[in-house]
């Protein structure tokens, strides 16, 4: 199934080398972020403090209006940071909690580093609600929903699962925050770039991600979206002189905030991070993330045919819907199996309770999946 998508294939150096099957923790750096890097340089040594009028100064909101499309949302409503956690918390820092609406709605199964930022609430007066999961696969969805009352003033919940490649229904959740009056901050970090993700079609309030997996675009290049009319009531305490209305006023005092996107970026923008990830922005949406989904589904139903043939045990959704682009195969010596792995050329990676994780893109070939499994079979002996 879209076979033609291979000829991608030599945009990706590092597939010349590798079975890179590693894309939901590093996509493969695309061949133009050579060229995107060296015109960052070449700026930089050419025309020295007048790149800021011509492209720098303005890149956090230009480099997120490239994203819009794959997230489903209007340019102007992104801006770009160096991680989720920053997202995250600079999002947070613009909330309060009163006494009757003080509770952050999340799951046992988000990833650790979203947990840190809003355990870090509570010392603003958080009460931070853990919906926990029977299998260490997915998240009841009617437990979750029914743990998002009228209490609730902020929902932190990913889209895809980091461990088991769980995909949650973003827009039943999204419908259960407007029923009570929360809001919806969703990390679509291990969704935007492999699965369709609809935001303003949902009605999700927030979202975060970054570009170093699925949407192959490099470390150092997070992102957050907020729905317009959500936007322009919000004052985030996190903030720097970016997001004020007149930065070069140099006016001391309170920050007047600027509009949209504008009024979540900080400092001073890091300029090379954003340029090493539109290449691969670029590409998916030349592709169309539609294709690129179809191609991963196709993949990923022959890891889990592979693997169970093999018997392995799988720890990852067999249904499409709740699939996201990576299969979990679990075996008591996982860890071993994926040093193994990578140590043949065949990237993967390893996750307590998950086990080895192998996520496809549209890149790969199904000969590569056939051998990942393969190898699974002679390393375990």
């Amino acid at each position: 199934m879209h076979d033609d998508l291979l000829a991608y294939r030599p945009r990706f150096p590092i597939l010349e080398r590798t079975v890179h099957l590693i894309n939901n923790s590093l996509g493969a750096m695309p061949r133009e972020v050579h060229e995107e890097m060296a015109l960052f340089a070449r700026t930089w040594e050419e025309r020295g403090i007048r790149a800021w009028e011509e492209g720098w100064w303005e890149i956090g909101v230009t480099t997120g209006n490239l994203l819009a499309p794959i997230l489903g949302v209007p340019e102007g409503t992104v801006s770009m940071h160096q991680n989720v956690s920053i997202a995250t918390h600079l999002f947070l820092s613009a909330l309060d909690y009163p006494a009757e609406r003080n509770r952050i709605v999340t799951t046992s199964l988000q990833f650790p580093s979203v947990q840190y930022v809003l355990h870090g609430e509570e010392r603003r007066g958080a009460e931070l609600v853990v919906v926990p999961s029977d299998n260490g696969v997915g998240i009841e969805l009617d437990r979750l929903l029914a743990a998002i009352d009228e209490r609730a003033r902020v929902v932190s919940v990913s889209h895809v699962l980091f461990k088991s490649a769980y995909v949650q229904d973003a827009a039943a959740i999204a419908a259960r925050c407007r029923e009570v009056g929360a809001l919806l901050l969703l990390d679509t970090y291990q969704s935007a770039g492999a699965v369709p993700v609809r935001l303003a079609e949902w009605g999700v309030d927030a979202a975060v991600g970054g570009s170093v997996k699925w949407l192959c675009g490099g470390p150092g290049a997070g992102y957050l979206y907020v729905e317009p009319e959500l936007a322009a009531t919000l004052e985030p305490a996190a903030t720097g002189w970016q997001a004020d209305v007149e930065p070069f006023g140099f006016r001391p005092g309170t920050i007047r905030y600027a509009e949209g996107a504008w009024r979540f970026l900080t400092g001073t923008p890091p300029v090379p991070a954003m340029h090493s990830c539109r290449p691969g922005y670029r590409i998916l949406a030349e592709i169309g993330i539609g294709r690129i989904r179809e191609r991963s589904l196709h993949l990923t139903d022959r890891l889990i045919e592979r693997a169970e043939a093999a018997g392995f045990e799988i720890r990852t959704p067999r249904d499409h819907e709740h699939r996201g682009g990576t299969v979990s195969v679990w075996h008591p010596e996982a860890e071993r199996l994926a040093k193994g792995l990578i140590e043949r050329q065949i990237l993967c990676d390893y996750r307590p309770g998950g086990g080895v994780r192998l996520s496809p893109h549209f890149y790969n070939t199904e000969e590569e999946c056939d051998r990942a499994i393969g190898a699974m079979v002679e390393l375990r002996g």
